[in-house]
């Protein structure tokens, strides 16, 4: 649900309940987009987070702390200046807007009582955090806008503060359904019944109106004059309860984005407090969703950047490789042309045809430069076969190379779309910083091995029971390394899907012999967190960890094994039958 006037009138509300009075001790600007006042009231800490961000934007209390800059931002500094020290002496919005002004009252350096009005605008792009004097005249905003910018108005410093327009109509100020169907029932016949009431009214937004339409069963497309009266009456018996503990938040999924959002309902509410935490841990989730999609997104962007010049890489090299294909004819060319020196009489030729004794003497057509002789022809094709002879062998030693770091790269890609938390692509990230980017932080290095340690504390891999045994299960290629190479040991049963990139799985043997039904459901589970997860029949090789070794100079979770056994497993028996208890 947008941050409409109904939520900021329940916000409100709840605010006025519990630091109303209360004294402004700390001020913080987190982002670019948000301001969090430290307040003290009623022998409680609260701490206000005030959001513009264009999508996010609200206003709430919240209990989760965010990383601040080393540095305080300009406005961040000026609101120290003017707020620390102040009581807040109301907390208030006209109408349904979601403007909110927090008037603030204190004494200043001479000890002279004075008086300032923090403005929040939540309108989306054009929200903003102003502070006024007691004249109504700008000090300053978080965002500085003028006429000259397409705004409606000058939102600078001096200048007197103006609310913004607004051509909407206040739904409190209606008395009856007639006067409610006659605003409406002409827009409706070319507009949807959720645009309407959010085009027409102040404060009311179209996810709102969609939850409504849900919660009172009601199409918005086909809606009759009776369902209106329906939809009416609730809305103006919520309205009415606005102000009161009778309204509480709730997660809705919207029927017409298909998405997780939230509604304000008719519902008795568990605290003097609900609304505000419960968008506080609402928005909390989404941003960190957000913050996940967004990192994630950048590493796959520089990961797949390098993986295209790896490609690239090889395709030159593939185009090498056929040139280097060709050196036999050209040391045939040489043999025939020594060969038949006694017979060529005329040195200006472009090319000469000679009986190929190695093809039953087939008429072989052979270029030749005019400006140099025969048995100069000859050398120098002689040379062009060493030179693509002794390339060949570099090339393919290229090629080998070039093709393990594609396949690394792929497994990162691989690790890095199976990642659900920011820690797991910390990780991810340190590991493609140390083997696969080419810039690297001078320090880097050297706090590697801090970082890492931090952040394996952090991370668990995987861990199940199946049959009594316990089985681990990598989540990325230093995961994968730390099980196979240092936890497991040589009695150890270590799975993975053939060719296949995918999770290292260890099932710990206390030196039993290990039924087959159990290696099945282990080789599964190997099949499961892997690329093959939607396939079928996927083969899967184990042995001992003692015969898997790691290559010399090879990346992270790049291992070679012998003495393996390969089974056939189908990876949806994983999760169709509960085998597996997560510990």
């Amino acid at each position: 649900m947008a941050f409409d006037g109904i939520i900021t009138k329940c916000i409100i509300y709840e605010l006025n309940n519990c630091i109303l009075q209360g004294k402004i001790n700390k001020v913080y600007e987190p982002n670019k987009n948000e301001i969090i006042l430290g307040i003290y009231s009623n022998g409680k800490n609260y701490a206000l987070n005030i959001c513009i961000n264009p999508i996010n934007y609200r206003i709430h209390l919240t209990t989760f702390s965010k990383p601040n800059p080393l540095n305080a931002p300009n406005f961040c500094m000026l609101l120290r200046k003017h707020l620390i020290g102040m009581r807040i002496s109301s907390i208030s919005n006209y109408d349904l807007e979601r403007i909110i002004s927090i008037k603030l009252e204190g004494y200043n350096e001479l000890n002279d009582f004075v008086e300032k009005t923090l403005i929040i605008e939540l309108m989306g792009k054009h929200s903003n955090i102003i502070l006024i004097n007691h004249n109504n005249r700008i000090i300053d905003s978080l965002r500085h806008l003028d006429l000259n910018s397409n705004s409606n108005r000058n939102i600078l410093p001096s200048h007197e503060y103006v609310y913004p327009p607004s051509n909407k109509i206040s739904f409190l100020n209606l008395n009856s359904f007639k006067e409610f169907y006659e605003i409406i029932h002409k827009k409706l016949k070319d507009f949807d019944i959720d645009f309407v009431l959010s085009d027409t009214f102040t404060g009311i937004s179209k996810i709102f109106v969609h939850s409504l339409l849900d919660s009172l069963n009601l199409n918005k497309t086909k809606i009759s004059k009776e369902d209106l009266e329906i939809l009416y009456n609730y809305l103006k018996n919520l309205l009415e309860n606005l102000g009161t503990s009778s309204l509480s938040c709730e997660n809705y999924i919207d029927s017409q984005k298909n998405k997780l959002d939230y509604t304000i309902t008719l519902k008795q509410s568990s605290s003097t407090l609900s609304v505000n935490f419960f968008l506080d841990d609402f928005y909390s989730k989404k941003e960190a969703s957000e913050a996940f999609i967004g990192y994630r997104n950048n590493i796959l962007k520089l990961i797949l950047s390098e993986l295209n010049k790896y490609k690239k890489r090889l395709y030159n090299i593939d185009k090498k490789l056929e040139e280097c294909n060709k050196k036999d004819i050209y040391k045939l060319y040489g043999e025939l042309i020594t060969a038949n020196l006694y017979r060529i009489s005329n040195k200006n030729l472009n090319e000469i045809e000679l009986e190929n004794y190695y093809d039953n003497n087939t008429l072989l057509k052979i270029p030749l430069d005019k400006s140099i002789s025969p048995s100069s022809n000859a050398k120098k094709y002689f040379k062009k076969y060493n030179k693509l002879k002794n390339a060949s062998e570099i090339i393919n030693m290229q090629k080998v190379s070039t093709s393990k770091d594609i396949d690394y790269i792929e497994s990162i890609i691989y690790s890095i779309e199976n990642a659900i938390t920011i820690n797991e692509l910390n990780l991810i990230y340190e590991e493609i910083s140390e083997n696969i980017l080419s810039k690297e932080k001078t320090n880097y290095k050297k706090n590697l091995k801090i970082s890492k340690k931090k952040i394996s504390q952090q991370i668990a891999p995987l861990k199940f029971l199946i049959d009594g045994y316990t089985v681990y299960v990598g989540k990325n290629n230093t995961q994968n390394e730390y099980l196979t190479l240092k936890f497991a040991k040589g009695n150890d049963l270590w799975f993975h899907t053939k060719e296949i990139h995918g999770s290292h799985v260890i099932l710990k043997s206390p030196n039993a012999e290990i039924e087959n039904e159990t290696l099945n459901k282990c080789a599964s589970l190997a099949a499961y967190y892997s690329k093959a997860l939607h396939s079928s029949n996927v083969p899967v090789d184990y042995t001992y960890i003692r015969y898997v070794k790691k290559a010399s100079g090879s990346k992270p979770g790049m291992v070679i094994y012998t003495n393996y056994t390969t089974i056939n497993v189908n990876p949806k028996n994983f999760s169709e039958q509960q085998i597996l208890e997560s510990s």
